[in-house]
């Protein structure tokens, strides 16, 4: 499916080393960032109070929020948890204070908001288990990498395993840099969308990586840079097709979802924003630069017939 059909081919690869340098620029940035200012990591885990109450009519969450607020408490999660008259609240460790006291002084101020508010449920997450979702996150991360280098490998070869994860690990650290400079609250739901952004980038790249293939195959009179700006160009429509939809969909979440969804779509929104730039510039710039080229993707013996331009249908493998 195409919107529109671009006749003839963008120059990508003509900026390639300028904007990779600002890719260099950005990564080192962010690098920087997350090494001296670090995460703002939310209460799954640094540990804290988890405090559940209940009200007699739906709640309204922006009130609470105001007086989770006037604790002292910034951006701590308040959301409906079971029904509209449930909420959920994570309060942060706080010096000086325990698990009990914190429950003690939200209460006193819920009630004197809403005397029909009720304690249903209040417990201590400790820092071990902080810790241990910190770990499980970590090596889910790396299971990610692993398994798209390998998937790459096999279905392309090195070269394009190696630029598609360095682009993607370029988006994940841009992202987590946006979270370090800004101090947003990096909570499990944040993992997921960083998770989610490595899948969705490396499709990108997949896709990209497929149309560079076939082209290589259909046409023997292009150089590497030609076939890698019309296998970009070729692909355009589709992008703006998937990614603008999803991007769509990322911000109506952005805008509408609230405070419990804003950092999630966030992370989504920056991800693939980040992710389209790297799968045309990054991915495709890095295998241009390791050497790729016609025989890494045509089994030896076989032949690649000639390209006529009014036929769609030349240039097959046989």
């Amino acid at each position: 499916m195409e919107f529109f059909r671009i006749r003839r081919d963008i120059p990508f690869m003509k900026h390639a080393i300028l904007l990779n340098a600002i890719s260099a620029i950005s990564f080192a940035a962010a690098v920087f960032f997350l090494v001296f200012r670090g995460l703002n990591l939310s209460v799954e885990f640094t540990g804290g109070t988890v405090v559940e109450v209940a009200y007699e009519q739906p709640a309204d969450l922006s009130a609470v929020r105001q007086v989770v607020e006037s604790l002292g408490y910034a951006e701590v999660p308040v959301q409906n948890f079971g029904t509209s008259r449930d909420v959920l609240l994570r309060l942060p460790v706080q010096a000086g204070q325990s698990s009990g006291q914190q429950s003690e002084a939200l209460m006193a101020a819920l009630k004197a908001q809403n005397p029909a508010v009720e304690l249903r449920r209040s417990e201590f997450v400790g820092p071990q288990v902080g810790q241990e979702l910190v770990e499980d996150g970590l090596k889910a991360l790396a299971f990610v990498i692993v398994g798209i280098m390998v998937y790459l490998a096999i279905r392309f070869e090195w070269k394009y395993a190696v630029s598609a994860i360095i682009a993607n690990l370029h988006d994940v650290v841009i992202i987590l840099g946006f979270f370090a400079f800004f101090q947003w609250e990096f909570s499990l739901a944040v993992l997921a969308a960083v998770l989610a952004v490595l899948g969705y980038s490396v499709n990108e790249s997949v896709v990209i990586f497929d149309r560079i293939r076939e082209t290589f195959r259909r046409q023997r009179k292009m150089n590497t840079v030609q076939i890698i700006d019309h296998a970009i160009t070729s692909t355009i429509s589709r992008t703006i097709i998937t990614h603008g939809s999803t991007q769509i969909m990322v911000l109506s979440m952005l805008l509408f979802g609230g405070p419990t969804l804003h950092h999630f779509a966030m992370a989504l929104t920056i991800g693939i924003l980040f992710g389209i730039y790297s799968s045309v510039f990054v991915a495709a710039a890095i295998a241009m630069w390791l050497g790729i080229k016609r025989e890494d993707l045509i089994k030896p013996g076989g032949k690649t017939a000639e390209v006529d331009p009014a036929d769609p249908n030349s240039g097959a493998v046989v």
